[in-house]
């Protein structure tokens, strides 16, 4: 009997020119070393992706209130009973193999009758692709390849959104915003450079962030302390407070002063919060990565309490810090000397040493679907893993948005 196809799924960020995030694509790419999808059999393999995302797990806490864009195969939509049940939240990928025959067109023309948005992935314009804008909403152009400005004028001046994928730096991010594009997909955001040239000077104080980080991670948390510092950054205490004050935390009376969340959240609670408010510093980029770094955050405790047995709380904090260099603009090594780590955690953080290193490697090579030599069993485990945290992630950044 032919082995099933074995892949990793995620979630990537697809943001506006504003650098908001505004939707995800569902990815599902095969344990491989190629990060990319290599999957024999599309039909299964999508069918098993929107078992796990949409009926297992649900879409409003993969996503909240965002689009979801959705990879679907030739058969998928010449049967739309297939598709995904919520027309108004989710965008069909037409793939790139998908050619604009009669068939295809009157499918389409049925989906969107249903009330599903039509993107067309890794769009190259020629005869046999060329019908399918006129079914399309949005036209995803691949930015490693060549790109004619003449084409991009054409997709405008049919009314059509354009969404640029493989944005890898801030250089191409602007050019395509030049061209028209409103919608960007890529790596562009977690690039050193756009860290510097994108940087939001809302709450600049690095050192008062990390003393905060350094307080709520020592043994015994003197809270006073940790208010003292708090105050010395306003934004993070807005934030903070129109967190606690969402709908997920369900308190019966609202939250108004920093010493009253500190009192009602309790250590686990106040360090996820504030950790992720302190990582994030209001930053348009650091936004975008926050998903990530939370959902690696709790795959890691997962793998910890109910795979490997050790302490779920170390295993938590180091993924939540292992993408701090990232959002803090320092380097890992600088972030570790100044906290108080201990040596298992510092060595696991820095070099993937113990049982904590090695599920934080477990998690990274998850992330990059290159789990080649793990069982079919294991893989889905993770999978299952990856989709319980990221609706614990998306529920934790409950709040976040708002002015300021």
């Amino acid at each position: 009997m032919p082995k099933s196809p074995s892949y990793c799924v995620a979630l990537q960020p697809i943001c506006d020119r504003e650098m908001i995030h505004v939707a995800d694509e569902l990815l599902y790419r095969s344990t491989s070393m190629a990060p990319y999808a290599q999957i024999d059999d599309d039909l299964v393999a999508t069918a098993r992706v929107c078992n796990a995302a949409f009926y297992e797990t649900g879409i409003e806490k993969l996503c909240g209130n965002r689009k979801l864009f959705f990879n679907a195969p030739r058969e998928w939509i010449l049967n739309p009973e297939l598709l995904p049940p919520y027309p108004d939240r989710v965008v069909l990928e037409v793939l790139e193999s998908v050619k604009g025959d009669y068939e295809v067109i009157e499918a389409l023309k049925h989906v969107k009758f249903l009330g599903y948005q039509i993107a067309l992935d890794d769009f190259e314009l020629c005869a046999d692709t060329e019908p399918l804008l006129e079914i399309a909403d949005i036209v995803k152009i691949d930015m490693l390849t060549y790109q004619s400005e003449g084409e991009i004028d054409y997709y405008l001046s049919k009314g059509l959104t354009l969404l640029a994928e493989k944005v890898e730096d801030l250089e191409v991010f602007e050019d395509c915003k030049r061209l028209g594009f409103s919608l960007f997909q890529g790596y562009f955001y977690a690039k050193a450079e756009v860290k510097s040239a994108t940087s939001v000077k809302r709450s600049s104080n690095a050192k008062v962030r990390l003393e905060i980080l350094k307080e709520l991670y020592k043994e015994d948390v003197d809270f006073e302390i940790v208010e003292s510092l708090l105050v010395q950054e306003p934004q993070l205490v807005l934030r903070l407070l129109k967190m606690i004050n969402s709908a997920y935390y369900k308190r019966v009376n609202t939250v108004h002063t920093l010493h009253q969340a500190v009192t009602l959240l309790g250590i686990q609670k106040l360090r996820t919060l504030v950790s992720t408010l302190v990582l994030a510093n209001d930053h348009p980029c650091k936004m975008l990565l926050l998903p990530k770094v939370l959902t690696r955050a709790s795959m890691c405790r997962i793998l910890a309490e109910r795979h490997f047995k050790v302490e779920a709380e170390e295993a938590f904090l180091v993924g939540l810090l292992s993408l701090s260099d990232l959002m803090l603009d320092q380097s890992l090594k600088e972030i570790c000397d100044q906290l108080p780590l201990s040596d298992k955690l510092y060595n696991a953080l820095l070099f993937h040493e113990g049982k904590i290193g090695r599920i934080l490697t477990i998690v990274i090579s998850f992330e990059n679907a290159k789990l080649n030599l793990a069982s079919e069993k294991t893989v889905e485990m993770l999978n299952s893993f990856y989709l319980e945290s990221r609706s614990w992630a998306l529920s934790i950044l409950t709040g976040m948005k708002g002015d300021g």
